[in-house]
């Protein structure tokens, strides 16, 4: 027997949403996102964590980093998330999406009514000096191209739904003011 999405979101006790967090390398986005995940699951949520490291070592492991294939990445991560939201399940993707054009066309295709945008706006020297794989560095020296921030754009959101600066790592913080929009959108109780 074939469930519809409400059918689904009724068993689950929740509505699906996808929760889309963008900005620099090393922003936080993904320590963010599994915060988000934990909290949500401690509170009986169902959720899944799509991050574009993971997606890139399966499923995305033929793109490289032109432009052509950033926006492929994050085509097949919205279609992935489109078919985890109409499961019922709430998702959260952590890719950096350096283009307005790339964000809307993940929103286009996840529906717009079911899309948070979160807008990590750490600035870039924060995000350099986190940088635990070194790549910051090795753009900088010409080892890296195509680095977003360095030698490849990053446009910032024009009107996210959520900003948040991690400068300060206050991660269980950010993770609260995340929520405090979020529950809302997400609880078939009123909040």
């Amino acid at each position: 027997m074939f469930y519809r999405r409400e059918e689904k979101e009724e068993r689950l006790g929740q509505h699906a949403r996808v929760i889309w967090f963008t900005g620099l390398l090393s922003s936080g986005k993904t320590t963010l996102a599994c915060s988000l995940a934990e909290e949500l699951t401690r509170r009986g949520y169902f959720c899944q964590v799509l991050d574009g490291d993971i997606l890139r070592s399966g499923i995305n492991n033929d793109l490289g980093f032109s432009m052509n294939d950033r926006h492929e990445n994050i085509r097949r991560a919205a279609e992935i998330s489109r078919l985890l939201l109409n499961n019922g399940i709430i998702v959260l993707c952590s890719f950096i999406s350096p283009t307005i054009n790339i964000r809307e066309k993940a929103r286009e295709i996840i529906g717009s009514q079911d899309f948070t945008e979160v807008w990590l706006s750490t600035s870039l020297e924060v995000c350099e000096k986190r940088d635990t794989h070194g790549l910051y560095r090795k753009a900088r020296m010409g080892e890296v191209k195509n680095l977003t921030g360095i030698d490849s754009v990053y446009e910032p959101p024009v009107n996210p739904d959520i900003i948040i600066d991690t400068s300060s790592g206050d991660i269980s913080g950010d993770t609260e003011l995340i929520l405090e929009k979020l529950l809302p959108l997400i609880s078939k109780q009123p909040v």
